[in-house]
């Protein structure tokens, strides 16, 4: 699996992190099972510091694509099917383009409840 950061992106370095597994699973490159790099490896390879790669693996975690285990470290769970995968890719560039449209997060939730309630 390869990563890759910009650091020049306005996207902080953890969520970039996030989006490059969330991908790899989206186009079934990584599989249920698959172990991801460990954190410390990866900062290093990376040039970040280890709690960068830790905020992106937590937010895979919350997101149900991936389990941290002590230990085992991360490994992705046998509920991130692709299409979640892809759910959560979606959900990002929701996010990204209400804020670029100068949304607070309040009124993406209060958009997403009415797509809810319509649908």
């Amino acid at each position: 699996m390869l990563f890759r950061v910009d650091p020049g992106s306005s996207v902080p370095l953890g969520d970039q992190i996030a989006a490059s597994v969330r991908g790899a699973i989206a186009d079934g490159s990584v599989p249920a099972g698959e172990r991801l790099p460990a954190a410390r490896a990866l900062a290093a390879s990376l040039g970040v510091n280890v709690h960068t790669v830790l905020r992106g693996y937590q937010r895979l975690k919350e997101e149900g694509l991936i389990e941290l285990r002590r230990g085992r470290g991360a490994v992705v769970t046998g509920a991130a099917a692709p299409g979640r995968a892809r759910l959560g890719e979606a959900a990002e560039r929701l996010i990204s383009e209400a804020r670029h449209l100068g949304l607070t997060d309040e009124e993406i939730v209060r958009v997403v409840r009415v797509g809810l309630e319509g649908g």
